[in-house]
């Protein structure tokens, strides 16, 4: 994965409904998956969905040849304002294309998801980004204080 975008904001509720997408307790993040889905679109990528993973919310995005989205993680505490990290969802800096029947650097797409995603919160007065880092952050909004960096 590329870095690891740590932002905190009140501007991201659990949604109605929400809980029940969850495949585990508290891995919420759809207000902001959807944030980032709408915003991303603005930006000209193709978003068509978001869903819920075990591991927090994933953002399809189809205009690379692999796999490839936005991943929004939450810290496990329900308080506002809530931390969550975001990164893109590849894993190694090349990947399989079966369209291409070769492997692909993916380093192009990463890099500019990440760059994108931090303008978008940059520009957002009620984001704000604690920390860019390639280490994945302690989400313990508890405290307020990153304790991964």
């Amino acid at each position: 994965m590329g870095k690891f975008i740590h932002i905190r904001s009140s501007k991201f509720p659990i949604l109605p409904g929400e809980k029940e997408e969850l495949v585990n307790d508290g891995m919420y993040g759809k207000s902001l998956a959807q944030y980032l889905q709408s915003n991303l679109e603005e930006r000209g990528y193709d978003a068509p969905f978001v869903c819920c993973e075990d591991w927090g919310w994933w953002v399809e995005l189809t205009a690379a040849p692999f796999t490839f989205g936005a991943c929004v993680y939450s810290g496990a505490e329900e308080n506002v304002p809530r931390d969550f990290a975001c990164t893109d969802g590849v894993i190694g800096p090349r990947k399989w294309s079966w369209k291409k029947l070769q492997f692909v650097d993916t380093s192009p797409w990463v890099d500019k998801l990440i760059d994108d995603m931090i303008a978008i919160f940059q520009a957002d007065e009620d984001i704000e980004i604690v920390d860019v880092s390639e280490e994945f952050p302690d989400l313990d909004a508890s405290t307020g204080v990153d304790q991964g960096t």
